[in-house]
């Protein structure tokens, strides 16, 4: 039988199989010999040991078209990071932080700006503009009057995204919105491995509807760019690219170089000030963490 990992904890995954349920399943040993460590969104096949007691082993694992580190996490389609749009007002330095670490694993995101309802329309404005080249689209919500909620179910439908974001931007509120009818629950695995809930934070699928899966993960305040080299960074911000090869210099920076198209875009509007701000910061912050 076919199912997708949902959960992995003390050598036990949980395998969800479609219209059969959730089995609990061990790894053979053959992938610890291939150093191959079953993760959450792993598609799976599965010998049943005991069909009453859904108790079974994983025999093989589907090659994964990505895998993530932190969550720690396979088969992802794509990112949903939130930021509130007021109270506080988004961080936009991490937010461009983190669409680089995700396009670096080439995993597509979904940019989210939560509390519509009390944000400045300036604001809410000034979001759409900055983010509009920027390769992902722009959502906005509020958990509060249920405004862009249907827009939200559409693009998460029957794909497997990871939910991120910031403390304190409404991420619970949105889930709460967005999972009314989870049909796995975490109740429904702490039965079976005959604990209590898991206070220690676990990568965990929740399945909404067939093919559909969600992956909360801990809110964070700091990102590190150190994995990046200062000169890769331009390939990651897409409204660049059009300008790639129109400077006067090859191999241009677009930081400090005197007629440098990337900087024109900027000054005429064409690309957001704010991301090539946050640009130059991190190319600037590689440089210095590399000059020792």
């Amino acid at each position: 039988m076919q199912g997708k990992i949902i959960k992995g904890i003390g050598g036990f995954y949980y395998v969800d199989v479609p219209n059969s349920g959730l089995y609990e399943c061990k790894a053979k040993g053959i992938f610890r010999n291939k150093k191959l460590r079953p993760l959450p969104g792993d598609d799976v096949t599965i010998d049943i040991l005991d069909e009453e007691k859904k108790i079974g082993n994983i025999i093989d694992i589907s090659d994964r078209i990505n895998e993530l580190i932190r969550p720690a996490v396979a088969n992802v389609d794509q990112v949903l990071i939130e930021f509130a749009a007021a109270q506080p007002n988004p961080n936009l330095n991490l937010l461009d932080r983190f669409l680089l670490l995700m396009s670096r694993q080439q995993v597509n995101t979904i940019i989210c700006f939560n509390k519509i309802d009390i944000a400045d329309p300036s604001m809410l404005e000034m979001l759409a503009r900055t983010y509009e080249k920027s390769g992902s689209p722009v959502v906005l919500v509020s958990t509060y009057t249920g405004e862009g909620i249907d827009g939200v179910h559409t693009l998460l439908h029957g794909k497997t995204t990871v939910f991120a974001g910031p403390s304190g931007v409404g991420k619970s509120s949105l889930l709460k919105e967005l999972l009314p009818e989870a049909k796995v629950e975490v109740g429904e695995i702490s039965e079976k491995i005959k604990r209590g809930k898991h206070t220690t934070r676990h990568s965990e699928l929740i399945k909404t509807d067939t093919g559909t899966y969600f992956i909360d993960t801990p809110g964070f305040s700091t990102l590190y760019l150190d994995s990046f080299e200062k000169d890769e960074l331009k390939h990651y911000f897409p409204e660049f690219q059009p300008y790639e090869g129109q400077c006067r210099f090859l191999g241009c920076s677009h930081t400090h170089e005197p007629d440098c198209a990337v900087k024109q875009a900027v000054a005429s509007g064409e690309i957001s000030k704010i991301r090539y701000d946050n640009y130059v910061e991190f190319y600037e912050e590689l440089k210095n963490t590399r000059s020792w």
